[in-house]
């Protein structure tokens, strides 16, 4: 990875990954880092340009932690909600327990002549915060203030110190982007260093280790394997080979998108037909947890079995193993107890579902440090179509976690044949791409209904279609009631066994966004 101007500390805060997506898309290049690897870095002589100080769950009366490298490194430095407070902290400010505690929209006030361009005075934002700043550090003066009359932004402008109470990170807050801009621009004095130029060229460095090696791509034919893919396959010709499982568990649009790969792509692809091998080890399962851990097992077993194969019929051997790792993937995987890491851990990263150390396969993880919308825009500056970089996500379990209960194949067939409906009707009505991802489940219950003046007793399809730019929040997608009306007539219709469609109206948090 190249040097990176910007360090954004990490606190724990959910909405750290956001600061970083949204310094990108303003065209400066910055990475997450834990508290300890920025202090070995510091004091190892390695400082970026600036520092921006992320929220966190923490309280500052909790934290004991000396954080004197920081404010004494004399680096433009930038604190958000509980960065904002150790920043006042340490500068003689006082920060007291809240009473009062600021949680959702809010409204704030640029105060004392404070101009930011492009803001209004008055602006929505996102709080989520108890402690706060009561008395302003010396050599600081207070810029903004929310409805609540409490500090909400402070500034050094001797030190090059910028603080705010709230997060402009997440799109609740209104001219987030603007703010932020500010901050790099005006007090950092930093300069645009992060386009797609720059991230294809480190993705391809990351590709020259693979020399004249085998290069073997567990291909999904999603968007991170589909860039990751055709990132290497210029580099890598003829030693590059990408294996595609079919489980049985995948949607009618996937056999027919990987066939427009094999026939419209330069990929070496090979589909392994491993349906029945899925079907028979996932029989009498219905726990939810016991069927992604026999997807990925069964997975393993196909993917491993084979390439021993392969190897074996064409007198080669595979060294590497290509994978569309995205950023998001190496951030969650970070160990709260690594590093001063204070996030929680949300997933392991894995490779490819866990693949065994014995196949001795070393990583090459292209986009790493990328994140799905900057993966995307790769994918169009190599000439990729757009359908094909702005396919919704797919889990990897597939269908395995949209049938609720045990997998049978005419459980199976139901979500794939519902899906594809509503699929034909997103494109028809052009809503695909206006909606980050939609897809049906199949519930474990059936309901009375009336077919062909006949009693019928039958199960139920939901459809969920979310609407978000992060996948950390969500929200359910409102459609015109015509559009909703059209997928239920159809799938109540076309699809044999299916009585009822429901519409899943939950945000995220508190649900998720799978149901399974």
């Amino acid at each position: 990875m190249h040097k990176r101007q910007i360090w954004i500390i990490d606190f724990g805060s959910q909405y750290t990954q956001l600061i970083t997506r949204k310094t990108r898309e303003l065209g400066f290049s910055s990475e997450i880092i834990t508290v300890e690897d920025a202090k070995e870095r510091v004091d190892s002589g390695d400082k970026p340009n600036c520092f921006v100080l992320s929220g966190g769950p923490q309280s500052i009366f909790e934290d004991q932690y000396d954080y004197s490298f920081i404010f004494q490194a004399d680096i433009p430095t930038m604190g958000i909600c509980y960065g904002m407070q150790l920043m006042a902290q340490f500068h003689g400010g006082k920060v007291e327990k809240g009473t009062v505690a600021e949680y959702g929209h809010s409204k704030i006030h640029l105060q004392n002549g404070f101009e930011i361009k492009g803001c209004p005075r008055d602006i929505n934002v996102w709080m989520s915060h108890s402690d706060h700043v009561v008395e302003i550090p010396s050599g600081f003066e207070l810029i903004i203030e929310s409805h609540n009359k409490l500090v909400a932004g402070i500034q050094n402008t001797e030190k090059r110190l910028f603080a705010l109470q709230f997060h402009p990170e997440v799109e609740h807050s209104e001219h987030g982007k603007d703010i932020l801009r500010y901050f790099y621009e005006v007090i950092a004095e930093l300069k645009e260093d992060w386009d797609e130029a720059e991230m294809l060229k480190e993705c391809q460095e990351v590709l020259e280790t693979a020399g004249d090696e085998y290069v073997l791509c567990a291909f999904s034919g999603g968007v991170d394997s589909l860039v990751a893919a055709s990132i290497a396959a210029p580099m890598l010709k003829d030693k590059l080979y990408c294996f595609f499982v079919d489980n049985g568990l995948l949607r009618p649009q996937d056999y027919g998108h990987i066939e427009t790969l094999k026939k419209n792509t330069p990929l070496n692809i090979e589909i392994i037909d491993a349906k029945e091998i899925f079907l028979n080890n996932l029989k009498n399962i219905d726990d939810p947890e016991a069927k992604r851990k026999m997807i990925g097992k069964t997975f393993i077993d196909v993917f491993e079995q084979k390439v021993h194969q392969f190897e074996n019929d064409h007198q080669i051997h595979f060294k590497y193993l290509l994978q569309g790792t995205l950023y998001p993937d190496v951030i969650e995987s970070v160990s709260p107890h690594k590093k001063g890491g204070k996030s929680v851990t949300i997933k392991s990263h894995h490779n490819v579902g866990g693949l065994p150390e014995r196949m001795k396969l070393k990583l090459l993880e292209p986009l790493r440090y990328l994140f799905k919308d900057e993966g995307r825009k790769i994918g169009e500056k190599l000439g990729l179509k757009h359908e094909w970089v702005y396919r919704h996500p797919f889990p990897g379990p597939g269908i395995g976690i949209r049938v609720l209960g045990e997998l049978k194949e005419e459980s199976i067939q139901k979500v794939q044949q519902s899906d594809q409906i509503l699929f034909e009707e997103l494109k028809e009505h052009n809503l695909y791409e206006s909606i980050a991802q939609a897809f049906t489940v199949l519930l474990p219950v059936k309901t009375v209904g009336v077919k062909g003046d006949g009693r019928a007793y039958e199960e139920v399809i939901c459809l969920r279609m979310v609407s978000t730019t992060d996948f950390m929040t969500a929200t359910w997608t409102e459609l015109p009631h015509q559009f909703l009306s059209r997928v239920s007539g159809r799938i109540t219709n076309e699809v044999p066994g299916v009585t009822r469609v429901v519409y899943d109206i939950t945000s995220k948090p508190p649900g998720t966004i799978e149901w399974e």
